[in-house]
């Protein structure tokens, strides 16, 4: 009697059942295509450290960098982080021969050269907030006690500090920096010093609170280290990174990832023997082994499978796709093919140093790239081509003038100081009156206006106030803005606008006829603004400028095949692929040909007589440079003339 009753009840629920079955499957499948796409904003944010141990210099910044292109190349945005233990609020006020080039932000931001490697690898546009300094730490923290936030708390390292630290990278991880809406999939941090450092223990401290605070499957530590082949046996050993390895450990942090820097490849019963005493799988212990050049570094942590091992450890392999390298292996293979060189002469006041100067050598070689030929850089110790040096020391004064007068294009780069300004005037004067192209980049611009005021206009005694603040005739002035008693940040610093006053310029052809360009500065002193008209009248062309039209920020010589000076820093947003204009400009001239690059910004198709006639003759590398297994790590060569180094490679 109750069937009849009974059966739309079940097919009704069945109904629902079956409705609901569907509905999940639709939203299981849209979530995960969102996921994929990196579109979930309810996923935590997962993190990447990288440590070092045994010595510095290993090359932490690179292989963050590497990790962080290996992760874009498996479908994930990616931001990064660098901590710098040292007591500074910034890097602006230290020494290059302290801590390299000064990298200079958008934002204006002073920090460590590291910031400039993620940017250059991985194409981001990174705040000054993603450097963290003890001073910046230490700073906020004071800030909060004198306005009372602790509520009478007994302010310490722990837990204060600590977690200062940690909010700071959770708030920094947030910020997007690759151009696109909301926060990236996963923040990569490099920990500067090395383990054991008594100045990084409050980080290593709130790191080690902040794996536990994000829980498993958000953190991954990758350790780099160092594993030594002694030439006496040829043997690898693999005790310092254990001690290193047993160091962190009793710091609270235990590595998921080695990377072992050597100058060969891992033996296997090398790998058995730290997976052993370091607690790591076989398959997490990684070779930075010495390579051609450092694109290949991302090359080799995927041979290696580390993107395997990071995923896997992070919760993403769901998510991630098969790592697309074609664009990075195209340009790996081909710069390795290239056979003749261009040649440029580096004169500068940090020749020791290659690391005073690395954005611009980077910018250099991504330029030669693009031209299809070898970087050589010739190092020119400025004060080496004065006449006080000929009779000091003459061999040097003329090896110096040798290097100069062989190279088929000159670069002054910035700098503060007088010590080298006179040599760095003669080598503007020999590049004018030799037709050789010249880029002159901020003190490399203020030079060349000295030049032409002195050899020209026929004002001997012209000079910047910087050098001789009692100059009867200043070419270049402190600006009005700048403050004398402090140094840090008290600059005219990072992006701002340059309008082109000359249409048909070299400069603003480079730029692809743009009628204004964004670029970050760093400087204190400018031209004159009441010399202009009689430079100009002369012969020099102040073809861009400021908003006001009074500070000027590119100058040419337009009767010079290439002659260029420019207030800002070009080198900083030069990337791989996309060369900044002006060393585009520059390459070209000392190759002496038209040239396509591969941007995505400006057109960097150069027409034609932009570079006039000038035909430096190109010859190869013969005997003042060197080329070992190790000489061209960066894909630069250099002269061992002159105090020459072999600089770092990453782009």
């Amino acid at each position: 009697m109750s069937l009849p009753c009974v059966c739309p009840v079940i097919s009704y629920l069945h109904f629902r059942v079956m409705f609901l079955l569907l509905l999940v499957a639709v939203v299981s499948l849209v979530l995960e295509k969102q996921q994929k796409r990196g579109f979930v904003s309810e996923r935590k944010m997962k993190y990447v450290l990288v440590t070092g141990g045994v010595v510095s210099g290993l090359g932490k910044g690179v292989t963050a960098s590497s990790i962080g292109v290996l992760l874009q190349a498996c479908g994930f945005r990616v931001t990064s982080i660098k901590i710098d233990p040292y007591l500074n609020t910034d890097a602006g006020t230290m020494s290059p021969f302290e801590h390299g080039e000064v990298f200079v932000l958008d934002d204006g931001g002073e920090v460590d050269l590291d910031l400039g490697n993620y940017e250059r690898f991985l194409d981001l546009k990174l705040t000054r907030d993603n450097n963290i300094t003890t001073g910046k730490i230490y700073q906020s923290v004071i800030a909060k006690e004198r306005r009372g936030d602790y509520l009478g708390k007994t302010v310490q390292v722990v837990p204060h500090i600590t977690d200062a630290i940690q909010e700071w990278i959770e708030r920094v991880a947030q910020i997007p920096v690759d151009g696109k809406e909301g926060p990236a999939d996963v923040c990569v941090i490099e920990l500067g010093g090395t383990i054991g450092d008594i100045e990084s223990m409050p980080f290593i401290e709130a790191l080690g609170q902040f794996s536990y605070r994000v829980g498993p499957g958000n953190f991954c530590l990758v350790h780099v280290s160092l594993v030594p082949v002694l030439n006496v046996v040829g043997e690898q050993k693999t005790k310092p990174t254990q001690h290193s390895v047993r160091q962190l450990r009793g710091l609270g942090l235990t590595p998921n990832l080695l990377a072992c820097r050597s100058s060969k490849e891992l033996d296997d019963n090398v790998k058995e023997k730290l997976s052993q005493f370091c607690h790591v799988p076989s398959s997490s212990i990684l070779t930075l082994y010495d390579v051609p050049n450092i694109w290949h570094i991302p090359l080799l942590l995927r041979d290696q499978k580390a993107h395997e091992a990071i995923l896997k450890t992070l919760n993403l392999r769901g998510v991630a796709t098969e790592p697309n390298f074609k664009e990075w292996i195209a340009t790996t293979k081909v710069y390795d093919k290239f056979h003749e060189s261009v040649r440029i002469a580096m004169v500068g006041k940090y020749t020791n140093l290659s690391d005073a100067y690395l954005s611009v050598l980077k910018a250099l070689l991504h330029a030669s790239v693009a031209c299809n030929r070898k970087l050589v850089v010739d190092w020119v110790p400025a004060e080496n081509l004065e006449d006080d040096t000929s009779k000091e020391d003459p061999d040097a004064h003329k090896a110096a003038w040798a290097l100069l007068k062989g190279a088929n294009g000159i670069l002054v780069p910035g700098g503060f100081g007088d010590r080298g300004v006179q040599g760095k005037i003669l080598a503007a004067k020999y590049a004018r009156e030799n037709s050789v192209p010249f880029l002159g980049i901020c003190l490399g611009m203020q030079i060349a206006v000295i030049e032409f005021s002195r050899s020209v206009l026929g004002l001997h005694d012209a000079n910047s106030t910087e050098f001789d603040p009692k100059t009867k005739n200043p070419c270049v002035i402190f600006m009005p803005e700048g403050s004398k008693t402090h140094m840090g940040g008290t600059m005219r610093l990072g992006s701002r606008r340059t309008y082109f006053h000359v249409a048909d310029c070299k400069s603003a052809k480079l730029y692809g006829n743009a009628h204004f360009v964004d670029e970050r500065h760093r400087h204190r002193y400018e031209v004159n603004p009441d010399l202009i008209s009689q430079l100009e009248s002369a012969g020099l062309s102040f073809v861009g400028k400021d908003e006001t039209g009074k500070r000027m920020e590119i100058v040419e010589f337009p009767i010079h095949p290439f002659f260029i000076g420019a207030q800002f820093h070009p080198e900083f947003k030069s990337r791989p692929g996309k060369p900044s204009p002006l060393f585009l400009g520059l390459i070209t001239a000392a190759c002496d040909r038209t040239v396509v690059a591969a941007s995505k910004g400006y057109n960097t198709k150069l027409p034609k007589g932009i570079l006039g006639s000038h035909s430096p003759m190109l010859k190869a590398h013969n005997g003042n440079g060197f080329k070992s297994p190790n000489s061209s790590l960066n894909g630069v060569y250099t002269s061992t003339t002159a105090n020459g180094v072999c600089v770092d490679g990453s782009c």
